[in-house]
Order: structure tokens, then C-alpha cells, then sequence
């Protein structure tokens, strides 16, 4: 009984594989008749070649956004986006709806000069449209020599008709972290792409930071920005996160098959920060290995999440060679936090939300006031009889403030005076410590501090 149901299933099994295999031939031959029509009958002879490749684009179209046909020039320059030099404008730019839409302009890169901002829509290349070229002819198309010049032409949200913005080529050398210090002991880690090292030089510049604060005080938190960071090496998305992380996981991958799972574990090994209190700035802009980290650090409870939703970007690529010269951008998994949620299209939401403000609105809103207080008043009387260790203490308490004073006063003055310079088209360094979202990841971390002695 049991060898004839076996014999059945095998039968039936075979009679449903014939006819996909059937029906997948008789949708080819509806193709081969359609290349026989225009070859035959169109009035012009045409490049079969083209026609093809022309069919397996639309083909690719049918999928998602970040599966494509790879023909010889973009094959050719696949693996230059995560070596930390390349030639173009420095840009991460996605495609919706046939709209090639700005995610990010890398910081210290020709489009971040020219003042291209995410969710610009590219619709002239050259002064050429770019309605029904794929994203990644509109990439090639923004590359060129180093020093020649494109004209982009972008539609922008509040701005009437398409503006032209001429931007200068150059060989882009990112350098990818960058940190300060704020307030004295509060480490600033801006980390702007996932590229070889990132992990590395974090490493590197949170030791900098730890060496510049007081010996008599102690790293009181750490702030890694990842706003507007498009990703990059999912292996250093890793590794940055296993710097925070003591074990656990931090991403999984979900193919075809949910019962096959790649899970990438926290690196047990290197350089630590466990203790230090941890706030992840991101905002809409933010994607791919940004919001793998945020994600494995917001699961785990290990940080505090601060700012506005992340890109959304959570599938997985793979790059397959057809042959020599031209291969396939295809979708295989998507990405999943230690907890199982999925980031494709849904992003990383905030523990806190705060909404990013224009520099001009902050700075004609802000507002600095110093009161004179009991004890700024001539033989003011204090509330106990000092000791010589209480009075040298309060006199070192009192340099340190008078000092902070006279550097949020230079700050305030430097800041007007990047205003001036902004009017005369000069770029204007960042600076951490006039950014709303970093003081107020400050404010969080000093109330994580207040709240760690009242338990």
C-alpha cells in the first residue's frame, strides 16, 4: 500500500513539474514571437542584443527597487561603493516610482557641498530627464572624471520648478568618523558610512575622546550619530554593534524559506564599551546597516533610540555573475532585529522622538540667560562653615562654570559668524555641540545618570 502511494505522489509530482516546465516554455515562446514580429516587421532593422537586454530590465522592473540588470560599465564598477574611494558626487539615491530620489548626501562629498538634501528627486541629468532610465544608469550617469562638472536637476519639497545645481566630480575620499567631545566627558561618534574599518576607527577615536577628558572625571556617555548614514559592509555593521554589545545576536536574515535562517552573532573579542551609557541619533535618512545596529542596540536595551524614523531598507542583496561582464543585482532575504522584527519598509522607530529643526529656526529661537544668583553676591553668606576642602572645591566649580560661560558665549559667536560666512558661500564646519539633537541626546544621558542612583 505504502510503495503504491509512493508511486502516486512520484507520478503526480512529475505531472506538476511538466506543467510549469510547460508553462514557463509557452510564455518564452510568446516572447520569441514578439522578437520575431519586431525583428521581422519593424520598419527600422533593430540590435537584437539591445531588445534583449531591454526585455530583461523590464523584466528585473517587475521586482523590487534594489534587484537590477548589471550590464558592463555598472558590473564593472559594483565594488567601488564600500572601498572608501570612489569618483561621482557622494550620493546614496534610491528609485520610487520611476523617481530617482535623493536617500543622502555623504558628509565632506561634492553633493553635500552643493547643498543636494534626502528626498530630492533627481528628474534632469545633464539637462537630460531621467523618467524611464533605471537607478542604475542614473548612478552612471552622475560619474564621470574627477573635476568635470553635471548639472542636477532636482524637484524639492516647498520649491517651485526644477532647480539646477552644477556640481563638480572628484575622486571621494570618506572619512568616515568623526568625534568630539561635549561638555567635557560626553563622547561624540559620528559614524557617516559602513565602510572597511568603520568598526576600527570608532574604536580608535572613542580612546582619543577618553584620553582628552579629565583624569579626575570619568566618561560620563557616548552619543553615535547615525543620521543620514545610507550603510554599507554588513560585517562592519557588525562589528560596530559588538563594540556595545557583550554576546548575543545582532541580525538575523530571512531567505525564501523562513526555516532558513543566517544569524550573525555580537564578536565576543576587541574593543568594549559596556557600561557607558549609549544614545543612537538616526533619522529618515538613516538605512540598510544603520538600522541594523540601531535595531540590534534598541532590542537589547543597551541604548536609548533618539530622533525620527529610519529609511526603512531592510533586504538583502546578492550580485550574480552571468558572465565577464554583466551580472545580476538581486534580492535574496531581508534583514531582522535580535527580536525578530523586520526593517524593510517599516524602519526603526525612535524610544524617543524629536524632530531635526533647520539651523536658522534654532538659531533665531535660541535663547541664553545667565542670572545672577545668592551666591555671585558680595559676602554672600553661605549655608555652612566651609572646610579649606569645601571652599577649594566650590572655587574649582565656580572656574569651571565661568569657563563654560565664556565658551558657550564663543560658540554663540562663532555660530553668527558661520551665518555671515554661509552668506558668503563658504562651507561651514559641523559643530556637535550646536546641534539640537546632540544636546538633547546630552539631556537624556545626564537623566540616565540620575535615575541609575535613584534605583
Amino acid at each position: 500500500m505504502k510503495k503504491t502511494v509512493l508511486i502516486v505522489a512520484f507520478v503526480l509530482l512529475a505531472s506538476a513539474n511538466s506543467f510549469a516546465a510547460k508553462s514557463r516554455y509557452e510564455k518564452l515562446e510568446l516572447f520569441n514571437k514578439v522578437l520575431y514580429l519586431i525583428e521581422s516587421q519593424y520598419y527600422r532593422k533593430v540590435d537584437t542584443g539591445k531588445l534583449i537586454q531591454g526585455a530583461i530590465k523590464g523584466m528585473m522592473n517587475t521586482l523590487d527597487p534594489h534587484s537590477a540588470f548589471l550590464n558592463k560599465e555598472v558590473f564593472a564598477k559594483m565594488q567601488e561603493d564600500t572601498s572608501g574611494e570612489f569618483g561621482g558626487l557622494g550620493l546614496e539615491v534610491t528609485q520610487k516610482d520611476g523617481v530617482i530620489i535623493v536617500i543622502t548626501p555623504i558628509e565632506d562629498t561634492p553633493a553635500y557641498e552643493a547643498g543636494l538634501k534626502p528626498g530630492d528627486k533627481i528628474v534632469e541629468i545633464d539637462h537630460e530627464s531621467t523618467v524611464g532610465i533605471s537607478l542604475e544608469e542614473a548612478v552612471e550617469k552622475m560619474r564621470g572624471k574627477p573635476k568635470s562638472k553635471v548639472s542636477i536637476g532636482i524637484v524639492r519639497e516647498g520649491v517651485d520648478g526644477v532647480k539646477q545645481m552644477v556640481v563638480r566630480r572628484k575622486i571621494i575620499q570618506i572619512q568616515s568618523v568623526k568625534s568630539n567631545l561635549i561638555d567635557g566627558n560626553y563622547v561624540f561618534i559620528r559614524l557617516t558610512q559602513f565602510q572597511k574599518n568603520a568598526a576600527k576607527n570608532i574604536s580608535t577615536h572613542i580612546r582619543k575622546m577618553k584620553k582628552k577628558i579629565k583624569k579626575s572625571d570619568n566618561m560620563k556617555g557616548i552619543i553615535l550619530d547615525l543620521r543620514s548614514n545610507p550603510g554599507g559592509l554588513l560585517e562592519e555593521a557588525v562589528d560596530v554593534s559588538s563594540i556595545f554589545l557583550k554576546d548575543g545576536i545582532v541580525v538575523s536574515t530571512e531567505g525564501r524559506d523562513p526555516k532558513n535562517k543566517e544569524i550573525r552573532y555580537v564578536k565576543k573579542t576587541g574593543h568594549k564599551e559596556l557600561e557607558a551609557p549609549l544614545v543612537v541619533l538616526i533619522n529618515g535618512a538613516s538605512a540598510s546597516a544603520s538600522e541594523i545596529v540601531a535595531g540590534a542596540l534598541q532590542d537589547t536595551g543597551r541604548a536609548i533610540i533618539l530622533g525620527s524614523q529610519s529609511f526603512g531598507k531592510g533586504s538583502v542583496q546578492t550580485v550574480a555573475k552571468i558572465d565577464d561582464e554583466k551580472g545580476v543585482k538581486l534580492t535574496i532575504a531581508q534583514y531582522m532585529t535580535p527580536t525578530g522584527r523586520k526593517i524593510q519598509a517599516i524602519g526603526i522607530k525612535p524610544d524617543v522622538l524629536v524632530a531635526e529643526f533647520e539651523e536658522k529656526w534654532v538659531d533665531s529661537h535660541n535663547k541664553t540667560s545667565y542670572f545672577v544668583r545668592e551666591r555671585d553676591l558680595r559676602n554672600h553668606l553661605n549655608a555652612t562653615i566651609e572646610t579649606k576642602e569645601e571652599k577649594a572645591a566650590r572655587l574649582i566649580e565656580e572656574k569651571e562654570e565661568r569657563q563654560l560661560r565664556k565658551k558657550r558665549l564663543k560658540a554663540l559667536k562663532q555660530a553668527h559668524k558661520n551665518k555671515n560666512d554661509k552668506a558668503k558661500n563658504v562651507i561651514k564646519t559641523y559643530q556637535p555641540a550646536q546641534d539640537y539633537l546632540v544636546l538633547q541626546a546630552v539631556n537624556y544621558l545626564k537623566s540616565y545618570r540620575i535615575f541609575k542612583k535613584l534605583q
